[in-house]
């Protein structure tokens, strides 16, 4: 239209444009469009972003890394964060396959007779986490663990015709307000079962459960990283009451626990990022949700799978999709998720990671996570003001909580990131009777000596304090 923009990087800034977009919308003022967002959160003024001018490529560059040399990196040691993404080591060979053209764009594969291989990869994925798990069918796939989560949720309530989810005060905080969010609006009410020490309170949540209870949601290990010691238990007591039983674990940690299925969950979930993913910022990973092989609980199944059948001469193995529940394919108020894509370049990375282990070198793996977490317990226990685990009694894998005793939470942590250690995340944040807690997590990556320093330099900070 040779109009001047006022704003470099927004195509309609000109108000000749602004009007004339106004005019043919039938307003007259563009916060028409926006009334139904609170106005305590409306910006009172335009956004200060951007140079002031286009910036060439160099220019955008060289701006680009001034800011990101502002982070701090924590390489030596690694970080000792947990809460659910955790640092691990991604091996070269789970890089640079990601990376092919193929695998890249793994975007949904609609036409079979051109994606063979990307539907085999994605079959693959599908059928070692079903063994991980043990399961019979997992799709593929969710976002992350809490959608999956919430997808089993959802799901577990059209199974039953039932209204009610009980969810353990030990699962992932951020994991219930993910599931809370999906509720509304469904009529689901939710219920929290509370938790006593490291574990889920059983006596609580057998006073809870009755007929209309759905489902019951926990996790194994939990957000504290400590393992339900009654697992078994629930699940037989939720499903004396005809409710479903909702498992989540780490899947390194199925490296030497026994699977959710064979426990006897009714659905698993689990988060894929240990599993050859980055931490990326907190995303993106890819969720984990599988079954038994049941009709009732098949037609309920979220997302995709991808099934595997022989060509008409029988000389060949073909590979298709064979459930694709998304609502934009059929009538939205009857679809099972409204879940529109998928993770499957992080999937891949998953199948590619298991394969590259197997089944020795995933125990292997989470046998060295095992000894580190109580290598680093032990350590810490030496120190008289703090209280490692911060619960007794429980058992841990890769994460734990500690109590510091008569010192803050927050000033030790900004002490330790002087030092060059984070730790985290803070537990008063989740647990109002847990300020002066913090968890911290113990992988693949963390050395004897950095262990080592990592008591060394809290016992001279707190000590300080």
């Amino acid at each position: 239209m040779g109009l001047k923009l006022p704003h470099p990087w927004i195509p309609n800034s000109s108000p000749e444009v602004k009007k004339e977009m106004l005019r043919e919308l039938g307003i007259s003022d563009v916060m028409d469009l926006f009334n139904d967002v609170p106005s305590k959160i409306l910006l009172k003024d335009p956004p200060k972003v951007g140079f002031g001018k286009p910036l060439t490529e160099y220019e955008l560059r060289r701006k680009f890394e001034d800011i990101i040399s502002r982070n701090q990196v924590f390489k030596k040691p690694p970080l000792f964060v947990g809460g659910g993404v955790c640092a691990h080591h991604i091996p070269a060979v789970v890089r640079s396959l990601i990376q092919r053209s193929e695998y890249y764009t793994s975007y949904t594969p609609y036409q079979a007779e051109i994606a063979q291989g990307l539907l085999q990869a994605i079959f693959e994925y599908q059928s070692l986490m079903a063994e991980l798990y043990g399961v019979d069918i997992v799709n593929a796939s969710m976002y992350n663990v809490s959608t999956a989560a919430s997808e089993a949720v959802r799901m577990a309530a059209r199974v039953t015709r039932r209204r009610k989810i009980l969810i353990s005060k030990t699962a992932h905080p951020e994991v219930i307000d993910t599931i809370r969010t999906w509720a509304l609006g469904t009529g689901l009410e939710i219920i929290e079962v509370k938790r006593k020490e490291e574990g889920t309170d059983y006596n609580d949540l057998e006073r809870k459960l009755d007929n209309e209870v759905a489902a019951v949601y926990l996790e194994h290990p939990n957000f504290f990283g400590a393992l339900e010691n009654e697992i078994k238990e629930i699940i037989e007591l939720a499903h004396s009451k005809g409710a479903l039983a909702i498992v989540s674990s780490n899947p390194l940690s199925l490296g030497i626990l026994e699977p959710p299925g064979k426990l006897g969950a009714d659905i698993v979930v689990g988060d894929a990022q240990p599993l050859g993913i980055g931490m990326n910022y907190g995303g993106p990973s890819a969720g984990i949700l599988g079954i038994h092989n049941e009709a009732r609980m098949l037609r309920q199944l979220p997302g995709r799978l991808i099934g595997a059948t022989r060509t008409v001469d029988g000389d060949e193995i073909g590979y298709l999709m064979v459930l694709q529940t998304r609502e934009q394919h059929i009538r939205r108020e009857r679809a099972t998720s409204n879940i529109t894509t998928n993770s499957s370049l992080m999937a891949l990375a998953a199948a590619f990671y298991i394969s590259l282990l197997g089944a020795s070198g995933l125990r292997k793996l989470a046998e060295a996570i095992l000894g580190r977490t109580y290598y680093t317990i032990n350590k810490l226990r030496s120190i008289e003001w703090m209280q490692a685990p911060a619960f007794e009694g429980g058992t841990y894998f890769r994460e734990f909580p500690v109590r510091f005793k008569n010192r803050k939470v927050e000033e030790i942590g900004k002490e330790l990131v002087s030092k060059g250690i984070h730790i985290g995340p803070y537990l008063g944040r989740f647990f109002s009777d847990l300020e002066d807690c913090s968890l911290i997590c113990v992988t693949e990556l963390h050395t004897r000596d950095d262990i080592d320093y990592l008591a060394f330099q809290l016992e001279e900070v707190g000590d300080k304090l």
